[in-house]
């Protein structure tokens, strides 16, 4: 009988999977496909060590009337999926209130300060430093009000979390950015974030190392989990897997599998669209542009642009608007060659409305655990939270896991 099932090959899955692993634990580790394709593949592939705060709802009127009226391209959004998502995002708007947001952001702010600390065994150990470029993400603004207020943020973010940064005028950071053809009103450069040319690369070598140092990997479907006696079970096409422990790491999809559990779990689900471009001239580093919500990285299939949040259902088909008006834009400030052909590819980010992760133990269920809804940075967290998690399931007190701990949240 295997000890630990953990089900998701997403980075919070290959990363939970292989810290089990290191503490001398016999992991299975099971997706419905290989490592690394879903939500992990397509994202921009940034460490943000700097993502001391996560992404509060606008409660301002003004704001929440441009995301309504499509005014900006940060947001967009479908009757269908925000009448889904109803419970979920009024629960999220009392989150971001500006005491709660504080509040929580004192604890994300732990947590992605030693994201990249926690990344590099594992970056050194899965041999993949050619993919890791350490020059940290620069978000770029159009317009001097925004810059002020930006420069400002800046400066809060380093005396309350330590969070370094430099300021650039428009004019010095074309010095910094030859491939810029465009003056900016300026740029804030968070220094501490490390990039990576692909993401969904990184997620395989782990899960390679995974299975290297003699981890299981197995591919079926996750749905399909059962418990009988004490155990948990999986049916495989070599046979039904069992174990005492299962860990839920499937992202967006974790809901739809505690569902029949007994565990209703409220979820604002974010896509967001990528496409790749013919590089002209290579960035030194990944930036955001502001102004449009859409954010440009090099990676190995060229230059990537990463779109915002679109809340719509699940299964909705592909309507990448954001992307086409953010390559619109960019195209004002970079010159770039012609889109690569390949599928429209989409990810869904798993939000909880309080916007922290959950993980530890079911309150239900025994033998039963959570790595889930990491937001926009699951990519980020996922050795942070794996250590966690790891801690809870060997009664190992961490203070930094007992705000992410399920019990009272749902």
């Amino acid at each position: 009988m295997s000890e630990i099932i953990v089900l998701g090959a997403g980075m919070v899955g290959v990363s939970s999977a292989l810290e089990l692993q290191s503490r001398g634990h016999h992991v299975v580790l099971v997706d419905r496909t290989t490592p690394g394709i879903e939500t992990s593949f397509g994202n921009a592939g940034i460490i943000q060590a700097e993502a001391a705060e996560p992404y509060a709802l606008p409660r301002d009127l003004s704001t929440l009337m441009r995301f309504g009226l499509g005014f900006t391209n940060d947001v967009v959004w479908s009757m269908s999926g925000l009448f889904k998502m109803i419970p979920a995002l009024w629960k999220y708007f009392g989150y971001s209130s500006a005491t709660s947001h504080q509040h929580i952001s004192q604890h994300y702010a732990q947590l992605t300060g030693r994201s990249t600390l926690d990344h590099q065994p594992l970056i050194s150990a899965s041999q993949s430093e050619d993919l890791i470029k350490r020059d940290g993400l620069c978000m770029l603004y159009r317009h001097e009000k925004e810059f002020g207020e930006a420069v400002k943020e800046a400066q809060y973010c380093l005396e309350a979390y330590g969070v370094t940064s430099r300021v650039y005028s428009g004019e010095e950071y074309r010095q910094q950015e030859p491939a810029l053809k465009s003056t900016p009103a300026g740029v804030i450069h968070w220094d501490q974030s490390w990039s990576c040319r692909s993401p969904g690369k990184l997620t395989q070598a782990y899960a390679d190392l995974f299975v290297n140092r003699g981890g299981e990997l197995i591919t079926t479907d996750a749905m399909q989990l059962k418990q009988q006696g004490e155990s948990w079970v999986l049916p495989t096409q070599q046979g039904n897997i069992e174990a005492e422990h299962v860990v839920v790491a499937l992202g967006p999809w974790s809901p739809e599998l505690l569902k029949p559990l007994g565990y209703h779990i409220p979820m604002v689900y974010k896509r967001g669209y990528h496409g790749h471009f013919a590089v002209k001239e290579t960035l030194q580093r990944p930036f955001l542009d502001t102004a449009n919500g859409i954010l440009a990285t090099n990676t190995v299939e060229g230059l990537r642009l990463c779109t915002g949040a679109a809340l719509v259902d699940m299964s909705a088909p592909a309507e990448p608007v954001q992307l086409n008006r953010g390559e619109k834009a960019i195209r004002e400030l970079l010159d770039f060659g012609e889109r690569v052909e390949e599928p429209q590819w989409f990810g869904t980010r798993p939000c909880m409305p309080d916007m922290i992760p959950v993980v530890g133990a079911a309150p239900k269920h025994k033998g039963l655990w959570f790595n889930f809804g990491h937001g926009h940075q699951g990519f980020t967290l996922g050795p942070t939270t794996a250590m966690l998690l790891a801690d809870a399931m060997e009664n190992k007190t961490n203070l930094l896991q007992v705000p992410l701990d399920p019990s009272g949240r749902f």
